[in-house]
């Protein structure tokens, strides 16, 4: 018998499981460095040596409005440890700027002031000024034009109203935009829930280049670049996290070459052949990007890369938040998959609901794959009425998936299915 933690929450279940079952366990590769430095070390050595831009420093010189993008609470972004070192970069360069601290929250509610504590520590929510981007407040949006895929591109006018546009994040894997971080800072992070929910439409997420690890051609990426450029975004810091969400790599200076350079390093970690087996069971990653269902089909996308035809998927979500989105929840609770999917194919690009590429990502592969949620958050009711098997813990999932697909199943288990690229065959 194996013991297997699975991130879940603020901490993680134990997946106890015999080895004759177990055909692989796939976890980011660990990172091994020369630098012997600390967190804040690797950040700084990011901005000191920023890629394709002067110092941020420099930058900031004479510029009087700087707007200073971060990460919402439902991202890992370690801003206690950035935001500072950011903020002291700008003001060697210009102590006496205006900064904003724009929270990102993309269709996400209000990062609330307990949550900015926790994110950003106590000094910087009691001394710095910060503003939250509200994607359904028509006043706070300027029209900056149209996007490559016709969408219109509303953007917060923060970002607009600026002499120097910064943008923080982290850089990981993600479901359709390819990887995580860069340029989705802006599309959908400030911008308006027109903007954003048009980005996600149904067609849009269609694409067959809108994967896991695809930047060329990806539709939904394409769309971000333009709209980061088109406000001049000047400089970005992002970084790679480890298991434990500790800064392993911090990528800083020109939005697409600092992004190019960290997506290179994460790839080197992450990415994986596809390993097929009769049940995946992985986990998103525990809090904060578990803590509702509308987070989590990230994990899901990836054990769908490795389940076979008609393989099942355990997943671990804690939704400590609930279903997440009430759109979200609407549609998961719509019907059968197949209604589900059918229902959102028909919707227009430019009347695309508020969350739909979420279920429109289930229904995809709930019509192929049972799923098993393996959560305290939700109901079993509401786990059933979402189109999956409720389980109160591992043992009891990983016995209804047994049940579904004979004792001796081949079983591949993905820890943080948020944290690695599954390379599907060609």
């Amino acid at each position: 018998m194996k013991t297997i933690k699975i991130p879940y929450h603020t901490s993680s279940l134990d997946l106890h499981i015999e080895e004759r079952n177990l055909k692989a366990i796939i976890s980011a590769k660990p990172y091994v460095s020369d630098f012997s430095g600390s967190q804040e070390q690797v950040v700084l050595a990011a901005l000191e040596h920023p890629l394709a831009t002067p110092r941020l420093q420099e930058l900031a010189k004479g510029k009087k409005k700087i707007t200073l993008i971060t990460s919402d609470h439902t991202r890992a972004v370690p801003s206690k440890i950035t935001l500072p070192l950011l903020l002291a970069e700008i003001r060697k360069g210009n102590p006496a700027a205006e900064i904003t601290i724009l929270i990102a929250t993309g269709l996400h509610r209000a990062t609330t002031a307990e949550e900015q504590r926790q994110m950003f520590g106590g000094h910087i929510v009691d001394y710095e000024k910060i503003a939250i981007n509200d994607a359904f407040d028509p006043g706070q949006f300027v029209d900056q034009g149209i996007l490559p895929s016709g969408a219109g591109f509303l953007v917060n006018r923060l970002a607009v109203d600026c002499d120097l546009l910064i943008a923080e994040g982290f850089i990981e894997p993600h479901f359709f935009a390819g990887f995580s971080g860069g340029r989705k800072s802006i599309l959908p992070g400030i911008c308006s829930q027109e903007t954003v929910n048009e980005n996600h439409s149904y067609k849009a997420i269609a694409s067959p280049y809108s994967q896991t690890g695809i930047l060329e051609n990806n539709p939904i990426h394409q769309d971000m670049i333009v709209a980061a450029r088109r406000v001049h975004t000047a400089f970005i810091l992002n970084v790679a996290l480890d298991s434990e969400k500790k800064i392993i790599g911090a990528f800083a200076g020109d939005l697409e070459a600092a992004h190019d350079r960290g997506v290179d390093f994460v790839r080197s970690l992450s990415q994986y052949p596809a390993v097929t087996g009769d049940i995946v069971i992985t986990g998103n990653g525990g809090y904060p990007l578990d803590q509702n269902l509308y987070q989590s089909p990230k994990a899901v996308t990836t054990a769908e890369a490795c389940a076979g035809e008609d393989g099942v998927i355990i997943m671990c979500c804690g939704c400590a938040d609930g279903m997440g989105g009430s759109y979200f929840e609407k549609l998961i609770k719509l019907g059968p998959p197949a209604a589900i999917d059918e229902y959102l194919a028909k919707i227009p690009a430019k009347e695309t609901i508020p969350e739909q590429w979420c279920a429109q990502i289930y229904a995809r592969i709930l019509k192929k794959h049972q799923v098993i949620l393996v959560t305290s958050g939700l109901s079993a009711e509401e786990v059933r009425s979402a189109n999956m098997i409720p389980a109160q813990n591992l043992d009891e999932a990983l016995a209804i998936a047994y049940n579904l697909k004979g004792k001796n199943a081949a079983v591949v288990v993905i820890p943080d299915g948020v944290s690695v690229l599954i390379a599907k065959p060609q």
